[in-house]
């Protein structure tokens, strides 16, 4: 079916396809990213505290990634709930950063079993970064289609955090080639500033 074919009125009176679909899509696929994700963990061939030491950075970035991909996941649904129109646009938009999120198992298991690797370590900042930018994306696209003064768009404001996110990241890369505690610390300092939903958007969900 072509994007221009697909329905205008949803079911509930608002313009677009039903929101719902898109929301279980992206929560299954973010489901198998972490399954995935777990899967990369690998017991240790001992069985005493000693041998499970030895994957103490596989666990840290297993952990780190496990937040990250909690703080999408909950954003997410916070972004969407505030959505009031889906189009083409968005679905593809969506796709793009569900790409990017797929990755995040191949960057946490490389960089886990080589925690002191500069190339490993900027990779990883790099898929975040890239992920962060399609989430940007996401959020422009779906202010595009709902109205450039509808209260999402007023919610997002400026979007400092997003900047902070995507300015860390960025500095991340450039650090793991030269001092790469900074490279772990940034992507840590990120995670903490996302922790908590964004409330802008939570107080500005759709009716």
């Amino acid at each position: 079916m072509w994007l221009a074919d697909y329905p205008r009125d949803a079911p509930n009176g608002r313009q677009g396809m039903d929101k719902g679909r898109l929301v279980s899509f992206s929560d299954g696929v973010i489901a198998i990213i972490i399954t995935i994700m777990v899967l990369e963990l690998r017991p240790p061939e001992g069985v005493d505290l000693h041998d499970l030491g030895q994957l103490r950075s596989d666990l840290w970035a297993y952990v780190l990634s496990f937040v990250l991909l909690g703080i999408y996941w909950n954003n997410h649904h916070l972004l969407v709930g505030a959505m009031r129109r889906v189009t083409g646009a968005v679905l593809w938009a969506n796709l793009h950063l569900l790409f990017w999120l797929s990755l995040v198992p191949f960057a946490t298991a490389w960089m886990g079993r080589n925690p002191h690797a500069p190339f490993p370590i900027a990779i990883y900042g790099a898929i975040a970064f890239l992920a962060a930018v399609a989430y940007t994306i996401l959020q422009s696209t779906i202010i595009a289609a709902d109205g450039h003064g509808s209260r999402l768009a007023q919610a997002v404001g400026n979007d400092m955090k997003g900047r902070m996110s995507l300015a860390s990241y960025a500095l991340a890369i450039l650090l793991a080639f030269a001092y790469y505690p900074m490279s772990y610390a940034l992507y840590v300092f990120v995670a903490l500033i996302w922790l908590v939903p964004d409330r802008r958007i939570a107080t500005h969900e759709a009716e």
